[in-house]
């Protein structure tokens, strides 16, 4: 895989990130639950900001990129906080997994910018209700 389809793959999943992300902080309440929603409000603006870094990023090495998508599977029982939160922990997973790859795929300045997002993603995992994982983005063993 070349560092442009790499680039493709990534800004995929962080199309989806920033639909799942803006369908979370329509399902939580600033005054029920301030911690969550700052959560949201944070993983949203993160996304975002990495999905037009990544637009840019492919257009500079002369790729088109890619578009969101038409629709996403969307978590179902978006309705209590617990499961806000289990679906918001997924889509920073899902992150994660893309970004490891990125980072085993790309090298220098691209390699370095994923290895950031993909600690950036563990973190808001974390503040979504994470554990803590020995390497952030990597598949289980078991």
């Amino acid at each position: 895989m070349s560092a442009l389809d790499a680039l493709q793959t990534t800004l995929a999943a962080e199309h989806a990130a920033v639909f799942l992300y803006g369908l979370y902080g329509g399902r939580t309440s600033q005054s029920a639950d301030p911690g969550l929603y700052a959560a949201v409000e944070a993983g949203y603006r993160a996304h975002r900001a990495r999905r037009d870094q990544l637009r840019l990023a492919i257009a500079d090495l002369g790729g088109e990129p890619v578009a969101a998508a038409a629709t996403y599977e969307v978590p179902r029982n978006l309705v209590v906080a617990t499961r806000i939160k289990r679906a918001a922990l997924e889509t920073e997973r899902a992150c994660q997994e893309t970004y490891a790859a990125q980072v085993a795929q790309t090298v220098g300045g691209l390699r370095r910018w994923a290895a950031t997002a993909l600690a950036e993603a563990a973190l808001q995992a974390l503040a979504v209700g994470g554990r803590p994982e020995p390497f952030p983005g990597a598949p289980e063993l078991g």
